[in-house]
């Protein structure tokens, strides 16, 4: 059991018992039902450390953070929860107004390279072609990785994740919470293109 709160009424020593008696007052009501469990032992072990404020999350960090949950309840990796996501949410690569497309064999081996790469972003099409081997190539158009996201497209892809959590009874933070990180996202966003510009 965790809780926040202090020490009231300062220190006092048990005449009969010589040990110290210290009194807390927390700031949770609803602690009850997890003291009435625990009292029911002879010994408990307490630890008090100092309160401190937890530093804010970025979009990015948060963005991970949301990952690791969502992936641990689907029992999946990461990087293949990462581009699933970016599959569902994300941006297609484009150069000089064209689409970057690439194939790999259409086999478990290479389903499995595109899934769980961490380098390259890629989305299967339904083309799938014979190669001169005789083997079946299945085509993937490449997508951008979300480090080059801009505040909306970064948004989108939070959101996507966001609903996928709920989903799932995975607890995310409060709606005004993330639009403070999408502020400072767009804040960051604009400094380092400031700097490219």
């Amino acid at each position: 059991m965790d809780f926040m709160g202090r020490f009231v009424g300062g220190l006092r020593i048990d005449i009969d018992s010589h040990q110290m008696e210290l009194t807390v007052q927390c700031d949770r009501d609803d602690i009850g039902p997890e003291w009435d469990d625990l009292r029911k032992h002879e010994k408990l072990v307490f630890t008090v450390k100092p309160w401190k404020k937890k530093r804010s999350l970025d979009a990015n960090a948060y963005y991970w953070q949301m990952v690791t949950k969502l992936a641990d309840k689907l029992n999946i990796s990461k990087p293949h929860l990462h581009n699933i996501l970016l599959r569902r949410y994300g941006r297609r690569e484009i150069m000089d107004g064209q689409m970057i497309f690439l194939v790999l064999p259409d086999n478990d081996e290479g389903t499995r390279k595109a899934d769980e790469s961490e380098t390259y972003h890629i989305c299967p099409t339904s083309e799938v072609k014979v190669g001169k081997d005789g083997k079946l190539y299945r085509t993937y158009v490449m997508l951008r990785g979300s480090s080059t996201y801009d505040t909306a497209e970064m948004s989108a892809l939070i959101d996507g994740l966001v609903s996928e959590c709920k989903e799932q009874g995975i607890e995310t933070i409060p709606p005004q919470e993330l639009e403070r990180m999408m502020e400072m996202y767009e804040k960051n966003w604009r400094k380092r293109h400031e700097k490219t510009a």
